[in-house]
């Protein structure tokens, strides 16, 4: 039998990977080494835009406006790094914030300091959705830049062959349905053709508004989950049906 769906969406922590490997290794690399790479990249042209996001989340014009009250570069770094440990202290989803973890992260993998971490399910699903014809992408609140480290770097090996396409916040908040009606467009594909996999019930919930498939992932260390929800629920991708 055909597939249900033409395209599988998956959340990335809590989803293909360990929420405790995103809080317990990838977001303590950051805090360590955010103020030895603020000023080792400090005048790179690819920080530029990342500075000018952070200080737009912060409700600013630009980064120029949002640090005339420093006198120096030492201060406009350390206002930086403040307002970063403050984002991640709130777990706040802010763009600037995920562009340059996503640029601490890269050095972290180039090197060989972090390797992801992914279920082990997940290599063998993902090569038989794609053998089946299915096009799988990301969606997460982490960078585009990041997710694909993350997957390029796995403990399985470099995944990155089994994905058509990443998104990002940059698409739209995760629990507002027109960011899935954006993604839709954007692969080409009826929303209900398309398979959402995701930990977070809001989530799941702003997907299925858009008229997407759903199901929830339950996997060791996850937040509980309250009754009353109408998703289906799985453990493992290997329970994910395609015909």
């Amino acid at each position: 039998m055909p597939s249900p769906w033409n395209v599988i969406l998956l959340d990335i922590e809590g989803t293909t990977s360990s929420v405790s490997y995103v809080f317990d290794v990838m977001f303590p690399y950051v805090l360590r080494e955010l103020d030895a790479y603020l000023v080792s990249a400090w005048n790179e042209p690819a920080l530029a835009p990342v500075l000018d996001q952070i200080a737009k989340d912060a409700g600013s014009e630009d980064f120029a406006t949002w640090t005339a009250d420093c006198a120096n570069e030492a201060e406009r770094r350390e206002k930086v790094a403040a307002e970063i440990r403050r984002l991640m202290d709130g777990d706040v989803k802010a763009t600037g914030l995920k562009a340059l973890q996503g640029m601490i992260w890269k050095d972290g993998f180039e090197r060989g300091e972090m390797t992801a971490q992914v279920y082990a399910d997940v290599p063998e699903a993902l090569e038989a959705w794609t053998t089946a014809g299915l096009r799988v992408f990301i969606y997460s609140s982490g960078s585009i830049g990041a997710q694909k480290l993350f997957f390029g770097h796995s403990e399985a090996g470099n995944l990155l062959k089994y994905f058509s396409g990443h998104f990002d916040t940059t698409t739209g908040p995760k629990k507002e349905a027109a960011s899935y009606n954006t993604i839709a467009a954007e692969v080409a594909e009826p929303a209900e053709k398309i398979l959402f996999i995701s930990d977070i019930v809001a989530e799941l919930d702003a997907a299925k508004e858009a008229g997407m498939c759903t199901l929830l992932s339950i996997r060791p260390g996850n937040k509980p989950v309250e009754d009353g929800h109408i998703h289906e629920a799985i453990s493992s991708f290997a329970q994910v049906s395609l015909g």
